[in-house]
């Protein structure tokens, strides 16, 4: 489905896995300066929207996700996963309860598969899922000055996220920008992403991925809930061991005029010790990128991607297990995405 808001001046389509909605609207660099320095809405409706109703619902996907969402409030938001039996990431989830339905987004593409896990899981229980992405649709609010308050009043809210009548969408936005919102597209959603540190399920994430490697053991699993599916893996790494990769920030050579692209190898002095992910041009900390490399790989060494040399910035610390850190300096530049914590 492609947006009406391609329809904007100086809108130009994304490519996949963002094809859909607008890369940028003429000036991705002034994009990010104007969310950072106030704030703007991102149009994320490629993404999909499951709706889940029924008075298990809560209990339900408490017992299938890494997160405890049995006392979940009304209106709060929650990151959750679904992971394999052996602990590796298959869904990264977005949620919040309205009281009467668990409403959520997922990548683009994989609401279907995430539907089909669902609907095989739902026994006897009181639980109806739904993909509601034909009718609903993903916006995203950045920056340090996003107002307080409802500011579309019959949006669901999910932290930074507005789930919103997909109908309604080009006026909804229009709303928002009369009331200060920067108009901004996935380019500068994507620079703000990776520079936070932040990891985005199938592009900083592969059919390997476990939770330690990439963070998400602080906002997308609950270490003291009870059982789920793949829990063993992720016990075992945080009480006794390590993982075997660490998500890092490339900070890359800014004389090269091109992007590492996904999957390009990392290597030190000659050996491939990882992959990259998702790599952006940010509008002040110039080429970077995010990338999966062996946890034992020095923080201080200068890496390779395809012939451009780059320094990393710890995202994840390679002493991830007992204790997980994350380097605060990430956490703060993270805090001008404008999500609640």
């Amino acid at each position: 489905m492609s947006s009406p808001l391609l329809a904007e001046p100086g809108a130009v389509p994304a490519d996949a896995p963002d094809a859909g909605v607008a890369a940028h609207y003429g000036d991705p660099y002034a994009e990010q300066r104007a969310v950072v320095g106030g704030w703007g809405v991102v149009d994320r409706s490629h993404r999909g929207v499951l709706r889940i109703a029924g008075a298990d619902r809560l209990s339900w996907l408490h017992s299938l996700t890494t997160q405890n969402l049995e006392q979940l409030r009304p209106g709060a938001t929650a990151e959750a996963l679904v992971l394999s039996p052996q602990g590796r990431v298959e869904h990264h989830l977005t949620l919040t309860d309205d009281g009467a339905a668990v409403w959520l987004h997922v990548e683009p593409g994989e609401a279907g598969s995430l539907l089909d896990f669902l609907t095989s899981m739902r026994f006897m229980l009181r639980v109806e899922p739904q993909d509601v992405s034909a009718e609903y649709a993903v916006l995203t609010l950045l920056g340090p000055a996003v107002p307080a308050g409802e500011l579309v009043p019959d949006a669901i809210r999910l932290a930074a996220d507005l789930i919103v009548p997909r109908a309604d969408l080009a006026a909804t936005v229009a709303r928002l920008r009369e009331a200060g919102a920067a108009l901004a597209g996935m380019w500068a959603h994507e620079a703000l992403r990776i520079a936070a540190g932040r990891p985005r399920m199938g592009l900083d994430t592969d059919d390997r991925t476990i939770p330690h490697e990439v963070g998400w053991i602080d906002a997308a699993v609950h270490l003291n809930k009870g059982c789920y599916r793949g829990q063993e893996t992720v016990a075992r790494v945080h009480n006794l061991g390590h993982p075997p990769r660490r998500l890092v920030l490339l900070h890359l050579d800014g004389s090269e005029d091109r992007l590492p692209t996904h999957g390009d190898p990392v290597q030190l002095e000659g050996a491939a010790i990882g992959a990259t992910g998702s790599a952006a041009r940010h509008y002040e900390l110039g080429p970077i990128a995010l990338a999966l490399v062996k946890r034992t790989s020095p923080v201080g060494a200068t890496l390779t991607v395809d012939g451009i040399a780059a320094a990393q910035e710890v995202v994840v610390s390679p002493e991830t297990g007992a204790t997980v850190q994350i380097d605060a300096a990430l956490r703060r530049r993270g805090d001008l995405m404008g999500r609640a914590r």
